[in-house]
């Protein structure tokens, strides 16, 4: 079985090591959010792809969910003894390595997709990752500009994220570089020659919306013959984890699992889903959502651990073959 996966960061890679659980001997390829992408003291930085290698690969920090596992932090000490800025984006010394192999790749030539490939190999992961684009794309949020009241500013996600911890209004997301930006090799292949397209936690706007962004690739999942499964990243009215809830108001959109499947709308009225999955807390949705168009089901969606996350990759793959029927 082949699966192609639109993923973020910690959602994405959660909902992963799901589905190699649920089905060890599928091909899966994982296309993931590079507009979260950052360049701080020189390195490029992905975040989210990152995450997926680190993750799958086991090196992930398993307390943080994020960064390595063992890491120090002596160069971020030294950055900020020097007054470097920014000190709110800490850069371990073994993530350090990382950006470091990239940015040179990167500078002498290389595709991120290449780079990625190459990076990977050190991780032995067992799905192929691959940015959404080769091109740059950074996601902006427009915010209160609080030295000039009145007035308003944009500023990069990650600022917005890790120094303000999403605790200031999000009046519009801005995806710099998007309208530019083309599929990375192989994501178009990866979309129409899957069995199965799935859609997992991670937020609807700034990881899956941003790769659905790029042009080419939203068209290339309307068109694809296999069913589009997604899963609900919000359970009763917040996000499973992150500020999904804050993203979303900025683009007019509650935050509510049926909401969320609306947003991304049926694939007959020119959406990209054909099912969705609802945590059963949330059941009484279900209607609004079938009425969108849209297959949908209610079963647990909280991912406590492997085993119940595993369960609901196989809940997802499971309505897929009721799509497809």
């Amino acid at each position: 079985m082949r699966l192609t996966v639109l993923a973020g960061g910690i959602g994405g890679s959660t909902f992963l090591r799901g589905l190699l659980k649920a089905r060890p001997d599928a091909e899966i390829t994982v296309i993931g959010n590079t507009a979260d992408d950052i360049t701080l003291f020189g390195l490029r930085v992905c975040p989210d792809l990152d995450t997926v290698m680190y993750t799958l690969g086991d090196g992930i920090s398993k307390e943080r969910g994020w960064g390595r596992e063992d890491e120090t932090w002596v160069i971020k000490e030294e950055l900020a003894a020097y007054g470097m800025e920014p000190t709110w984006f800490g850069l371990g010394d073994r993530d350090v390595a990382t950006h470091l192999v990239r940015t040179q790749m990167l500078d002498a030539g290389y595709g991120l997709t290449a780079v990625t490939e190459a990076l990977c190999t050190r991780w032995n992961l067992p799905v192929r990752l691959l940015p959404m684009s080769d091109d740059r794309v950074e996601t902006h949020v427009v915010v209160d500009d609080p030295d000039n009241p009145g007035t308003r500013k944009a500023i990069h996600f990650q600022e917005y994220w890790v120094r303000l911890h999403a605790e200031v209004t999000a009046h519009k997301i801005v995806a710099v570089g998007q309208e530019k930006a083309k599929p990375a090799p192989g994501v178009l292949d990866a979309i129409a020659e899957c069995d199965v397209l799935l859609v997992p936690p991670s937020n609807p706007v700034v990881s899956v919306g941003t790769i659905l962004g790029v042009p080419g690739i939203r068209e290339a999942v309307r068109e694809t013959a296999a069913p589009v499964i997604g899963l609900s990243p919000i359970i009763g009215t917040g996000p499973v984890r992150g500020m999904a809830d804050k993203v979303l108001a900025a683009v007019g959109v509650q935050s509510t699992a049926a909401a969320v499947a609306q947003y991304y709308g049926s694939r007959a009225a020119g959406g990209v889903l054909d099912g969705w999955l609802i945590d059963t807390s949330d059941a009484a949705q279900l209607g609004a959502i079938v009425a969108a168009g849209i297959h949908a089901q209610a079963v647990p969606l909280w991912m406590t651990d492997e085993t119940k996350t595993a369960a609901m990759a196989d809940a997802a793959l499971t309505l897929a073959e009721a799509v497809r029927r």
